[in-house]
């Protein structure tokens, strides 16, 4: 991942050589969300396959081909919505998909609401109305999945994570800081504290957001792993991150990769199944 460039001059408006630091926010708010959710659809796979594994569970085949062919669809879906070319006909079409879509990952949760089956689908769900901007969609269908008792702290915070994320763009700041304040396993200490970060920014609290970005890079840096979109964050509230030497990768070919650069710990989260702790600053 590529850092962004340090400048002598503490005062110095340039990012990654001549961004400015209006221009660095625009992108960001334009590409985190994106970047956000395929942590996300990353870190579920892997919990998703690590729950089943912990807890040897009963493959239903039911919900198992259900859900296959819900992320299936999704994935063409997904290109689709990506696609900026398309006609009206054609968004016609996809919107149609995506209502079908909606209605049997209802369906699954309606008949495995207690499966991590469910729980996926409606990840998914969330993704994809969070892309297109229908908030109050993607807020139900994680709170729907946040009710799943997955027994699992990795699950729940990743749900957790995402739900405040939605409220923050919503414009729910306090609901979203009151589901980031609720104790999360240490694994996630760095992705709390950015969001921490993001929400006290939406509410010009700019001294407690630099505290919890500086906290969150603190995080990173003890496990040399860098984020460049928070060192562009920090660096646009007139921050100054000291550099992290990132540590070697090691491609794991058997799982996926998790860019959230907290795959290590997460692993021993859902391996161990910690009981949660408080991360609150």
């Amino acid at each position: 991942m590529i850092m962004t460039k340090q400048s002598s001059n503490p005062n110095s408006n340039q990012l990654d050589g001549n961004m400015s630091d209006a221009q660095a926010m625009s992108a960001l708010k334009q590409h985190g969300p994106k970047i956000f959710w395929a942590i996300v659809v990353a870190l579920a796979s892997y919990f998703g396959w690590q729950y089943y594994q912990n807890n040897h569970a009963k493959i239903d085949t039911v919900a198992a081909d259900s859900f296959a062919d819900i992320s299936e669809r999704n994935d063409a879906l997904v290109l689709g919505l990506n696609n900026p070319d398309l006609d009206e006909a054609a968004q016609n079409l996809l919107k149609k998909e995506q209502d079908n879509l909606f209605a049997d990952i209802d369906k699954l949760v309606a008949s495995h609401g207690k499966s991590a089956y469910a729980w996926q689908a409606l990840i998914i769900k969330a993704h994809i109305a969070s892309d297109t901007k229908d908030y109050k969609t993607a807020i139900t269908a994680l709170q729907q999945a946040l009710n799943i008792d997955l027994k699992d702290d990795g699950l729940k915070a990743i749900t957790s994570l995402r739900l405040a994320q939605v409220m923050l763009a919503d414009g729910d700041k306090e609901g979203a800081l009151a589901i980031v304040n609720e104790k999360m396993p240490p694994a996630f200490e760095a992705s709390k504290q950015e969001l921490l970060g993001d929400i006290y920014v939406a509410k010009d609290d700019v001294e407690n957001a630099k505290k919890a970005y500086e906290t969150a890079w603190n995080v990173l840096a003890e496990r040399q792993e860098v984020r460049s979109l928070l060192s562009v964050k920090m660096q646009s509230l007139g921050m100054n991150p000291k550099p992290i030497t990132q540590k070697p990768s090691v491609v794991a070919e058997a799982k996926p990769q998790i860019t959230d650069g907290e795959n290590k710990k997460a692993d021993d989260t859902a391996n161990n199944q910690t009981s949660d702790t408080s991360a609150t600053q």
